[in-house]
């Protein structure tokens, strides 16, 4: 059997695919951005039907571009942007609504009248998340009582929900399989982790009937088979993980204790804990790393909402760069001794502050600020968010494991921001030979359980490391630019 693999990677702003040969290498690519909406302050959605052609499109580029036909692909992994929702009635296969995305703040309210009404220490207890909009729940709730007729359709199990996995798998088999993996069901806030499966209590407290649900599998496991003529043969799926969870597979981090930060459109950090939940008492996220066989691999995980999307807005919306990848060079050109701090809350304060109505706010702007020092602020900014992710998992962890911080996605390409990354966390900074690793993450869980690709351990030796960045910066100096983010932050905080 042909030890290629096809990585569908549907994330926040394109869908991606990417054939892999059985070295690991990638061997044809297919990218397309797709539109963002934004139909109120705070709130940002998706069209399915633009997702799902150009996660289609993307799959047919990147086998074409491989120079292989469906019949030589072994398997299919799937990875996809977390807790975005969407519902679809199983008759049809039709969206009810477009999808919300996991940014979207909507549901802000209805989440604090839960926090009043007490209810965050049993529902941590029986998913690890925090009651925020960000996760799956309250969103599905929103759509039952906001689309006319959807929760009298949805209790009488005539429609679907289905994180992007769930949607993209039904339509490539055609509606045959309605199911996910145990990681993207762990982000919904409707699934207990201790038990792997969806929780009685938690459908609820949030109103959703068990019927919406798909079927949870393992991370590696028959998810079904596509439609011979979508790629002009059937082809299985076998490996699916949400994009966080992907990444740290194909960084393999295996192993308690080895970190993953992976800078994308927003930034998430997660410390693998192997089997232990490790309750956070720093508000982080206790999730499951991965499910194999049935083994529940779990970890921390701390979640920054706007990373790479703030470099975006220096482009887009402020019009300073051209492209992202010219944020370093123009960083590195900023008075150093002047500065600024941008705390970028466009859609909230992720982990470990959990502050949904926090909007961004830049400090120390002076007549001498100019492009470079608020490049230099985007860019850092990110860097001071991880920064206070590792402090919290130090802070919950005391497995040990390695001081090591392995990076991946688009930003990592810039050599500035990963130097001022480990000059500020002060811990080495590895970034990997293959950045596409969240994609290299589920082909590995297709290749594998296919056996076509090696086990976790021989996965564990192939990878390799491009370039190591070490911390350099002066103690006092780190201190004191550590103590203007903290400042910046409290005063940009509502709670």
């Amino acid at each position: 059997m042909s030890g290629a693999v096809l990585a569908i990677d549907q994330g926040t702003t394109s869908s991606r695919a990417i054939v892999f040969s059985d070295d690991f290498r990638i061997a044809g690519l297919g990218q397309q951005e797709f539109t963002q909406h934004f139909p109120k302050a705070g709130w940002v959605e998706h069209d399915p039907e633009e997702i799902w052609s150009t996660t289609v499109d993307t799959a047919r580029t990147a086998l074409a571009a491989s120079g292989r036909a469906a019949t030589d692909i072994a398997a299919i992994g799937i990875t996809n942007q977390r807790e975005t929702v969407i519902i679809w009635d199983r008759e049809s296969g039709l969206p009810i609504h477009n999808a919300i995305v996991w940014q979207d703040r909507r549901t802000a309210e209805a989440c604090a009248r839960l926090r009043d009404d007490g209810l965050e220490p049993e529902i941590t207890a029986r998913s690890g998340l925090l009651i925020d909009p960000y996760f799956s729940a309250t969103k599905i709730g929103w759509l039952l009582d906001n689309v006319a007729g959807a929760r009298q359709k949805a209790e009488a199990g005539k429609l679907a929900f289905g994180t992007v996995d769930s949607f993209l798998i039904w339509r490539l088999t055609g509606g045959r399989a309605h199911v996910t993996d145990a990681t993207n069901a762990a982000r919904t806030l409707l699934y207990n982790i201790a038990e792997n499966d969806w929780d009685d209590e938690l459908l609820a407290i949030f109103g959703v009937p068990r019927a919406l649900l798909p079927e949870v599998k393992d991370c590696a496991a028959d998810f079904g088979v596509t439609d011979a003529a979508l790629f002009g043969a059937a082809i299985p799926i076998r490996g699916v993980a949400g994009d966080q969870q992907a990444a740290t597979i194909g960084q393999a981090c295996f192993k308690p204790g080895m970190m993953k930060s992976t800078y994308g459109t927003g930034c998430f950090a997660v410390l693998n804990t192997g089997g232990d939940r490790v309750p956070s008492a720093n508000r982080l996220l206790t999730t499951i790393a991965y499910r194999l066989d049935g083994r529940t691999n779990y970890a921390l995980e701390g979640s920054i909402f706007i990373a790479g999307a703030a470099v975006q807005w220096l482009r887009d919306g402020l019009g300073l760069i051209e492209t992202a990848a010219q944020s370093g060079a123009l960083a590195a050109e900023a008075d150093a001794n002047h500065d600024v701090y941008m705390v970028p809350a466009f859609t909230g304060l992720g982990a470990p502050w959990w502050d949904a109505d926090a909007r961004g706010a830049i400090f120390g702007l002076t007549r001498a600020t100019g492009p470079a020092e608020l490049a230099r602020a985007t860019l850092e900014a990110v860097c001071y968010q991880t920064h206070d992710l590792i402090t919290a998992m130090q802070g919950d962890w005391s497995g040990g494991g390695s001081p090591v911080l392995r990076v991946d996605g688009g930003m990592v390409a810039s050599d500035w921001t990963m130097q001022r990354l480990a000059d500020l966390i002060a811990m080495p900074v590895d970034r990997p030979t293959v950045l596409e690793t969240t994609a290299l993450g589920a082909a590995w869980l297709a290749g594998m359980k296919t056996g076509v690709w090696p086990d976790a351990e021989g996965f564990a030796q192939a990878w390799l490391r491009d370039r190591r960045f070490a911390p350099g910066m002066d103690a006092g100096m780190r201190a004191a630019k550590l103590d203007g983010w903290r400042d910046a932050v409290r005063r940009t905080l509502t709670a």
